[in-house]
C-alpha cells in the first residue's frame, strides 16, 4: 500500500533562509511559484529579461532576475520549463552555478530519466510533480486546498532532500489532499504511458473514432459530437468522484449493460497487446530519442497536425456547438 504524506509530515521551516529560484513562468511556473510566494517562501523567478514572462512575473508581485542570477543566488532551483528546453537552458545557464549542496527540482522526470541533464553528484536531486494542470494547481490553493502530487529524490547529497521535497508540496498545499512518494523513472515512464495511451492519445483517438463512424452512418455531426464528446467530460467527472463502479451506479441499466458487454470489444486484447509496445518504446528510450528529433527539427509533425485537425469535422461542429453555448449564457 502506497504511503501519502500530509499536512503533518512536511516542516516549512526547512526553507527558512533559503531563496528558491522558480525557472520558467509558464503554466506550472507562475502558479507554483506564486504558491511558494504566499506561503512565505523566499521566490525569485528566473526568466528572459524583458520578455512577456519577465512582465508577467513583476505584474504578479514576484521577484525577477534572469535565470542565471536567479541560479546563482538560490539555495534550491526549480526548473520548470518545457521539457524540450530543459538541458539547453540548464547547460547554459543553471550548470554553473550548481555548487555543492544545492538542490535542483523538476516536475516531471524526463530530463533526468532519459539523461538528457546529467547533474554533478554533489547536489540534491529532487521533484514535486502536481497530479493537475498550473491553473488548477493555483486555483485549489486560492480556495485553500491542492492538487494531490508526487514527491522522488534522485539524490540525496545533504541527507535532507525528502524534507525539501515535503516542505516545497506543503507550501504549494499538494500535502492537503495528499503526496506520494515515487521515484523519478516511475513518475516519467508512467506519465508518459497515461498520456500516450489513456489521457491525450487513447481518448482523443477513441471520441474521433466515435464521431466519424456515426457521422458517416448518416447522424447529424451536432448530435455525434454531443455523444461522443460533449458527454465525455460527464462520465470522467463520475469517475474521477467515485470511481468506476460510482459511475456504472450513476449511469442507466441501458448504459451500464451496454457498456460492460462491448467496452472490451473496442480495447480489446489486441489493443492492450499495442499498449505493452508503447511502454516498450517508452522505457527504451526510443520515444524520447523520437521528441528530440522533433523538437530540434522545428516540431514540423506538431505544427502540420495541428493545422490538419482545426480542419477536422469534429472541431469545426464543436467550435460552432461552444459558440452557442456562449451565446445562451449572455
Amino acid at each position: 500500500m502506497a504511503k501519502l504524506f500530509y499536512d503533518e509530515d512536511a516542516d516549512l521551516g526547512v526553507l527558512s533562509g533559503k531563496t528558491v529560484a522558480v525557472v520558467g513562468y509558464g503554466n506550472q511556473g507562475s502558479a507554483q511559484a506564486q504558491n511558494l510566494h504566499d506561503s512565505g517562501v523566499e521566490v525569485v523567478v528566473g526568466v528572459r529579461e524583458g520578455g512577456k514572462s519577465w512582465e508577467r512575473a513583476r505584474a504578479d508581485g514576484l521577484k525577477v532576475a534572469t535565470v542565471e542570477d536567479a541560479a546563482a543566488g538560490a539555495e534550491i532551483i526549480h526548473l520548470l520549463v518545457p521539457d524540450e528546453v530543459q538541458s539547453q537552458v540548464y547547460e547554459a545557464s543553471i550548470k554553473p552555478h550548481l555548487s555543492e549542496g544545492k538542490a535542483l527540482g523538476f516536475s516531471h522526470g524526463f530530463n533526468i530519466t532519459f539523461g538528457w541533464i546529467k547533474p554533478p553528484e554533489n547536489i540534491d536531486l529532487i521533484m514535486i510533480a502536481p497530479k493537475g494542470p498550473g491553473f488548477m494547481v493555483r486555483q485549489l490553493y486560492n480556495e485553500g486546498f491542492g492538487v494531490p502530487a508526487l514527491i522522488a529524490v534522485e539524490q540525496d547529497f545533504s541527507g535532507n532532500a525528502k524534507a525539501t521535497a515535503l516542505a516545497l508540496a506543503k507550501a504549494m498545499n499538494f500535502t492537503k489532499p495528499g503526496v506520494l512518494e515515487t521515484t523519478f523513472y516511475e513518475e516519467t515512464t508512467s506519465d508518459l504511458f497515461g498520456e500516450q495511451v489513456v489521457l491525450c492519445g487513447g481518448v482523443s483517438e477513441l471520441v474521433k473514432a466515435g464521431f466519424e463512424t456515426l457521422v458517416e452512418k448518416g447522424y447529424q455531426p451536432e448530435v455525434a459530437y454531443f455523444e461522443c464528446l460533449h458527454e465525455l467530460k460527464l462520465i470522467t467527472d463520475l469517475v474521477q468522484q467515485g470511481g468506476l463502479g460510482f459511475m456504472w451506479q450513476m449511469v442507466s441499466n441501458t448504459a451500464e449493460f451496454g457498456g460492460r458487454t462491448r467496452g472490451s470489444r473496442i480495447i480489446s486484447g489486441a489493443t492492450k497487446q499495442e499498449m505493452r509496445r508503447i511502454w516498450d518504446e517508452i522505457v527504451s528510450g526510443k520515444f524520447a530519442e523520437e521528441w528530440r528529433k522533433e523538437s530540434e527539427g522545428g516540431m514540423k509533425f506538431l505544427r502540420a497536425e495541428r493545422e490538419k485537425e482545426k480542419e477536422e469535422q469534429i472541431e469545426v461542429v464543436g467550435r460552432r456547438i461552444r459558440e452557442l453555448f456562449q451565446t445562451a449564457a449572455r
